[in-house]
């Protein structure tokens, strides 16, 4: 319905920052000195460029201003929020904002975050626009924003991503690692900041193709059960790649690691050598269970289990529906998860 009448709710875009009590905005400038190989020839072919876009902060001080300089201590969560491209926001009353305030209040270690507005994409029957990769180009400027304006040290930053908000954030790893791995003797063409010190994936979105839609794959068994499934449905999920992979077509997201890092297709190599320590996360009832086992198949495989650098810890709480830490009434799921994590950030050794 919402395809013939627009949309039902309205939420925050790229256009503006949206004011409120307590809101912290700031704008973000792109960073085309950042965009290089692969990723500037997508760029070129879509006819996406690096813009400025708002980002908002959440933390412990209300009196802080938004963008002040690190103070010593400060660890920061980086948020790309979900809504498989197409919804959603950064802004501190969209829902994703609930896994910022809680990670505050469940973590020691980590006292700001910040959410990059990074632009939403749409296709027919509305005006195509901000096709991929236009939020990768988003989260790179976020990023940039935060080390080389505000401060930060990449090692003091933590990426988080839920649902769509995490295949960006594997894409945005992605991109880093591939671009200061290279081959002995060959200098980088640009310089870029270096890997986050972690990743925190929950419920992300990490095959765009379809080779997890099997008739026996969580993906239909899972189905009629998930408050996602009118967005999961064979219309709406193909609105949103539709939106998302725009010129490119359905074939990139069959073959692409950034798009579909999880995907059993054997053209898809995706590897994470490299990637941070990561916290990955899973609903036992959401569709998207098996494709994210298979990324932590993959990422154990590469970077070995455990709560150690590099290496990669996976939750799956048992009968939670997709992106559930998002929903406060989602209980005792969402603090049993919130209270892994801090555990995780703030290196407690407990089980």
């Amino acid at each position: 319905m919402t395809q013939k009448t627009g949309a039902l709710t309205t939420f925050p875009t790229h256009h503006s920052i949206t004011e409120g009590p307590g809101v912290k905005g700031v704008w973000v400038d792109g960073a085309p000195h950042l965009v290089t190989g692969a990723l500037a020839t997508w760029a070129a072919a879509a006819d996406i460029h690096p813009a400025r876009i708002p980002g908002y902060w959440i933390d412990r001080d209300p009196d802080l201003a938004g963008g002040a300089p690190p103070r010593p201590g400060d660890k920061l969560l980086y948020r790309l929020h979900g809504g498989a491209y197409i919804q959603l926001s950064a802004h501190p009353r969209d829902p994703t904002a609930n896994i910022a305030r809680g990670v505050l209040r469940y973590s020691s270690s980590i006292t700001r975050t910040f959410a990059v507005e990074y632009r939403l994409s749409k296709s027919e029957p509305y005006e195509p626009a901000n096709s991929f990769p236009a939020a990768l180009l988003d989260a790179l400027a976020g990023y940039a924003y935060l080390v080389e304006v505000v401060g930060f040290k990449p090692c003091d930053i933590i990426v988080q991503g839920d649902s769509a908000g995490g295949n960006l954030a594997l894409a945005f790893i992605r991109y880093l690692v591939e671009h200061q791995q290279l081959s002995p003797g060959t200098a980088p063409s640009i310089a870029l900041p270096a890997v986050p010190s972690g990743l925190i994936l929950l419920s992300p979105w990490t095959d765009l193709g379809t080779s997890h839609e099997g008739p026996l794959s969580s993906f239909s068994t899972h189905f009629s059960t998930d408050y996602s499934s009118p967005y999961r449905s064979a219309s709406r999920i193909s609105y949103a790649k539709r939106a998302f992979i725009g010129p490119f077509g359905f074939g990139l997201a069959e073959r692409s690691a950034y798009l579909s890092p999880a995907s059993l297709n054997p053209c898809v190599r995706a590897r994470f050598t490299g990637f941070p320590r990561t916290f990955l996360c899973a609903g036992g009832a959401e569709p998207l269970l098996d494709s994210i086992r298979s990324l932590r198949w993959k990422m154990e495989r590469d970077m070995g289990a455990g709560r150690g650098a590099g290496e990669i810890e996976f939750y799956e709480a048992p009968d939670a529906l997709h992106d559930y830490i998002i929903f406060p009434w989602h209980e005792p799921e969402v603090g049993q998860t919130l209270q892994r994590i801090g555990e995780w950030l703030d290196g407690d050794e407990k089980s």
